[in-house]
């Protein structure tokens, strides 16, 4: 079991920075690479751009909860989400409800 974990490549989860407006106020992102690459899939099949995805999720997380103490923490915690459960199962689930 170790080899397969212990095997990835330290690009992988090495960080990239990216510059994103959320709210018209320009910010930085430090994600690791992996996280980028799963939210660039959740982006693409939203039918968005990621810095898009982004922001209209921000704005939509300010709706519902107020300010995010840890925004770039609940953007690793969306990617687990759509990774167990599939990027639309909230579409699908408000879909049955």
């Amino acid at each position: 079991m170790c080899p397969f974990f212990a095997n990835q490549h330290p690009d992988s989860y090495a960080f990239e920075t990216r510059s994103i407006r959320l709210n018209g106020q320009s910010t930085s992102i430090r994600l690791e690479k992996m996280f980028w690459r799963i939210l660039e899939q959740i982006a693409r099949e939203q039918d968005m751009s990621v810095p898009r995805f982004i922001s209209t999720l921000h704005g939509e997380v300010l709706n519902l909860w107020g300010e995010v103490a840890n925004f770039t923490s609940h953007l690793r915690c969306i990617c687990i989400v759509a990774l167990e459960n599939g990027p639309n199962a909230a579409l699908d689930r408000r879909r049955v409800a």
